[in-house]
């Protein structure tokens, strides 16, 4: 078995496998593959009869996939975005359980090359896909002042994002941003420290990353291709690490959607929802957070979809 590159601690691991209820003649999909800590310990409760369906955007952690896993005929192993699964002919026949590990994996993020942290200098691409999509340099050097706040507002609550994006756009228009640390000293020198054990970048990044990356839009909509693959009584974990994707999260279990209401008409009447909530959400326990402080900020939510022998207990 060849060793990643990069390490990577699995987050949530036993609280996941607990809320998948993994059966041995089970299918399962792994929509963010990562480096297979998740994937591991599921296809590790999987007999001859099961299946695990693989999936990630990001071409590297696709090669590892494949280097690892393509020679088990359980494993089946697809390079794509998880909104994507319900194209995925053996998704769309039924899952008995999906995982979404969102954000960004520590892989990533320890590997300078793809400009994902300003704790190494390196490009500033951030793209889970080097392969496809504009890099953050190429849409910061053509993106205007109001488009850029909008973004490190939306995706990141920044609260000083219209001095960031005028800082950002005068700095364009005399010599290009290349790298994460021109980035992050730009941002840190326009705002300052204003929060204790965070850098003042830490918003802005978290805010392009999602916008390169289209997360939010691929969130709703994987969500929904989720929802449609599930069998009846099939479930859903989705770990989410900041409250904006959480919220996402915990709207679309409840089966709620953002409706403007129009003047004079009524709202529009909501059908019943299609998944119900398992349990309370899960987070690091002290021990796991001892391992691997990454986790302070997971979530994880788990759902069920209505109908199958086990919907009665899906509270539980």
């Amino acid at each position: 078995m060849n060793t990643p590159r990069f390490a990577h601690v699995p987050v949530l691991l036993a609280e996941v496998l607990e809320g998948l209820r993994v059966q041995a003649d089970g299918s399962y999909l792994d929509g963010t593959f990562g480096r297979g800590g998740h994937a591991r310990e599921v296809l590790a409760r999987l007999g001859p009869e099961g299946r695990l369906l693989l999936m990630d955007r990001d071409p590297e952690a696709i090669a590892d996939a494949r280097r690892e896993f393509e020679g088990d005929a359980r494993v089946r192993i697809r390079h794509a975005n998880f909104a994507e699964m319900g194209e995925w002919q053996e998704a769309a026949a039924g899952l008995d359980g999906v995982l979404l590990d969102l954000g960004v994996s520590s892989p990533q993020l320890d590997d300078a090359t793809r400009g994902f942290s300003f704790q190494a200098d390196g490009p500033l691409d951030m793209r889970m896909d080097p392969t496809r999509g504009v890099s953050a340099a190429d849409w910061l050097a053509n993106a205007d002042e109001r488009e850029i706040a909008d973004v490190l507002w939306r995706h990141g609550e920044e609260r000083m994002s219209r001095r960031i994006a005028r800082a950002i756009v005068e700095r364009v228009r005399e010599q290009p941003l290349r790298t994460t640390r021109e980035l992050a000293e730009l941002v840190a020198r326009t705002i300052g420290h204003r929060e204790r054990h965070k850098h003042p970048a830490t918003r802005t990044f978290q805010a392009l990353r999602i916008h390169v990356n289209d997360e939010a839009g691929s969130l709703q909509r994987g969500l929904e291709a989720a929802r449609d693959c599930l069998k009846p009584g099939g479930r859903l974990a989705v770990i989410s690490f900041h409250s904006l994707e959480d919220r996402v999260v915990k709207q679309f279990i409840r089966g709620e959607v953002a409706r403007a209401p129009r003047r004079g008409l009524p709202l529009p009447e909501v059908a019943a929802p299609a998944l119900v909530a398992v349990g309370k959400p899960y987070f690091a326990a002290e021990a796991e957070l001892a391992v691997n402080p990454r986790a302070r900020s997971a979530v994880l939510r788990i759902a069920q979809k209505v109908g199958g022998d086990h919907a009665a207990g899906a509270h539980r």
